[in-house]
């Protein structure tokens, strides 16, 4: 934990790669699915991960960040390591991880950063296990992210926007080179709807590379969608087939898509393309969960938390909102992190708000409430912003007015959405008691 934090860090993948070289490379001991994209990685990872399984594989799943404790982000047969098995890891590890330490400091650079340990340790658990499949979520972009020294026998690209501009570049172009990084040679490329712009330079990166690609809009869809209790009833079309009334208990079209790309990974994975088992994908699907991600943590009033952190996220929740809630009034609880776009964040969920509290998490990269409130004014009125930095304060605040219009006293039609940052998320679900 003392090591340089993942928003501080010096992109280079020669210190992972070097800790792998004397561990033996465990990255290669088992096939590998590797996805980036701005928003959606975590849940189509969960979503991979829960289909291979499925088939009676074993998996590994590495993602980021966590919610409630970090052992969550190393994860064997969809379970986290626990919290001896991943003080074991670390030691055996350790040893290693000192010696290239020692080796970069020599010449001038830094130790390793805490993801690129993390990253260490995931490929190590993976191999000791051993795992089938891994399936491993980018820590930040593609090409020199630390987790692009294993090589992914499929490369999922969901949606690419505009994050992280500071490392990945100033336009979504510049973006999505840095992610096409992931994509190996002879590799299958599950591709999410892109812009024309983005679109084009993956395919060039893919054709350049000798990758087959599937993409969403030509070889994939969302056939039809369905609103149901508790998720949605989907139908997708994969070059394998069609398969029909799919349950899955995950809100908005975006986790549709999402499940779309996992299908099509799955496919390549598993068959090199032909249909799954029917009963295979059902029982996988109706069996996943995305915590922190449009997830209903109380009720009366109902409480819904939402990692979305960036403008794309929260047009994804507001079109699931919209859909899957009957909120007449909804009040928003809003932290952000000082280097999101948080103005553009606050004017696509203005519309869906009545009005907004603004706070902060515990996170030293919190933007401060009173600088997040000068910006929600501005965006909302005076009238509507609300100031409370404490998150229980928030919390409660945001609650009484849910309910202050609520005249048959059951909660019907009123709610709170928490949103703004994954940290955020995670500590509304610790303080609601969520698992």
């Amino acid at each position: 934990m003392d090591r340089s934090p993942e928003h501080d860090f010096e992109p280079t993948l020669g210190r992972v790669q070097r800790v792998c070289e004397l561990l033996g490379d465990p990255q290669r001991a088992y096939r590998v699915v590797h996805l980036t994209g701005t928003n959606g990685k975590t849940s189509t990872a969960r979503m991979v991960e829960r289909l291979v399984r499925e088939h009676g594989l074993r998996t590994g799943r590495f993602t980021s960040p966590h919610l409630a404790s970090v052992t969550e982000r190393i994860a064997i047969d969809g379970e986290p390591l626990s919290d001896e098995r991943f003080v074991e890891v670390w030691q055996d590890v350790a040893p290693y991880v000192h010696m290239v330490d020692v080796e970069s400091q020599a010449t001038g650079g830094p130790r390793l950063s805490f993801f690129e340990v993390l990253t260490v340790m995931a490929f190590a658990a993976f191999a000791d296990a051993p795992v089938d499949v891994a399936i491993i979520e980018v820590g930040m972009g593609g090409t020199w992210d630390s987790t692009n020294v294993a090589d992914g026998d499929v490369a999922v690209l969901t949606p690419i926007a505009l994050d992280h501009q500071r490392w990945l570049g100033h336009t979504v172009g510049e973006i999505a080179d840095t992610k096409a990084g992931i994509i190996k040679p002879g590799a299958t490329v599950v591709l999410a709807e892109q812009s024309e712009e983005v679109e084009g330079i993956v395919l060039a990166v893919a054709a350049e590379r000798g990758s087959r690609v599937v993409r969403e809009g030509a070889e994939l869809s969302v056939a039809a969608r369905h609103v149901a209790v508790g998720g949605q009833l989907i139908d997708l079309s994969t070059p394998g087939g069609l398969y029909t009334e799919i349950f899955l208990p995950l809100h908005g079209a975006h986790q549709a898509q999402n499940a779309l790309l996992a299908l099509a990974t799955t496919e390549a994975l598993v068959t090199g393309g032909a249909a799954l088992a029917g009963e295979v994908v059902e029982a996988a699907f109706g069996d996943v969960d995305s915590p922190g991600r449009l997830e209903v943590v109380r009720s009366s009033p109902t409480i819904v938390v939402d990692a979305a952190h960036n403008p794309a996220g929260a047009e994804a929740l507001v079109a699931a909102l919209d859909e899957s809630f009957g909120f007449t009034r909804l009040i928003g609880v809003i932290g952000v992190l000082a280097d999101k776009d948080a103005e553009s964040l606050l004017s696509v969920l203005e519309p869906v708000l009545a009005e907004i509290v603004v706070t902060q998490s515990g996170s030293d990269r919190s933007l401060p409430t009173d600088d997040l409130a000068e910006i929600a004014v501005e965006v909302f009125g005076e009238d509507r912003v609300h100031v409370e930095p404490r998150l229980d304060d928030a919390l409660d605040r945001a609650a009484g007015l849910a309910e202050r219009d609520d005249t048959t006293g059951v909660g019907t039609g009123t709610g709170v959405v928490v949103a703004g940052s994954v940290i955020l998320a995670a500590e509304v679900r610790t303080l609601l008691g969520r698992p």
